[in-house]
């Protein structure tokens, strides 16, 4: 399993820096791919239980929200020869009146729920477990995924502060791992996660901080009072909740 992990990381952590370093719009066509594959992955332990899920009803949404987190990341500015093709593209709906938004998506998957749910005639007791699958999916799932884009999109800083949180994650993961094999006594969660420990959460933490203070110290002054304490341990935290 070791071999297996430490090949996986040597293979993906290039491509992922690849994207997190390059233009946003590539990155939001990466985020695509992952999004949907982490969607259907999900609707795959809803359906194990015997519940369907509206899958491509979701998944369109769940792109959407990619679609809307990366015209948000464009700037507006005056019509001239120094835009790029993405303001251009920008302005086009600032023209018209404004662009789409977040709770737009979030409104027309309510109305789309709501009409296949009428259109497919399903007893409720199929209609409401897949209604609450699919939504979790897109609230859980895609959500959370499309705000890659829109820290990667801040100016100056933001593929610095992407890569931050990922290495924090990465670090925690990689910590919790070798410290749950080796010391790991008590369960974290064994209804949820039985490999889990209290050990392993520790030393997730203990990296996440690290990562924080190697951070402070490479970027200098850049947010260095705010990584070295409360972020790191707030990301740490959260990458557990998410496993």
């Amino acid at each position: 399993m070791t071999w297996k992990r430490v090949a996986t990381a040597a293979v993906l952590i290039p491509v992922a820096l690849f994207f997190v370093l390059g233009p946003t719009a590539l990155l939001a066509l990466a985020l695509a791919v992952v999004t949907l594959l982490a969607l259907f992955e999900y609707f795959a332990l809803g359906e194990a239980i015997g519940h369907r899920t509206y899958r491509f009803w979701t998944a369109t949404c769940a792109l959407a929200l990619i679609y809307v987190q990366w015209l948000a990341t464009i700037p507006v500015y005056t019509f001239d020869s120094f835009s790029t093709w993405e303001m251009r593209y920008r302005q086009i709906w600032h023209f018209m009146g404004r662009a789409p938004r977040i709770e737009d998506v979030f409104f027309l998957f309510v109305l789309g729920v709501a009409v296949l749910t009428l259109w497919t005639r399903r007893p409720l007791v199929e209609s409401l477990p897949a209604a609450g699958i699919s939504a979790s999916g897109l609230i859980l799932v895609a959500f959370p995924l499309s705000y890659a884009i829109r820290l990667q999109g801040i100016e100056f800083h933001g593929p610095l502060l992407l890569l931050f949180a990922l290495v924090i994650t990465w670090v925690g993961d990689t910590a919790a791992y070798f410290a749950g094999r080796s010391i790991g006594r008590h369960p974290l969660a064994p209804h949820l996660s039985p490999n889990k420990t209290w050990e392993g959460a520790v030393a997730s933490f203990v990296g996440s901080l690290f990562v924080g203070l190697l951070f402070a110290r490479v970027a200098n002054v850049f947010y260095g009072h705010y990584l070295i304490v409360p972020l790191p341990n707030f990301l740490g935290m959260a990458a557990v909740g998410g496993d």
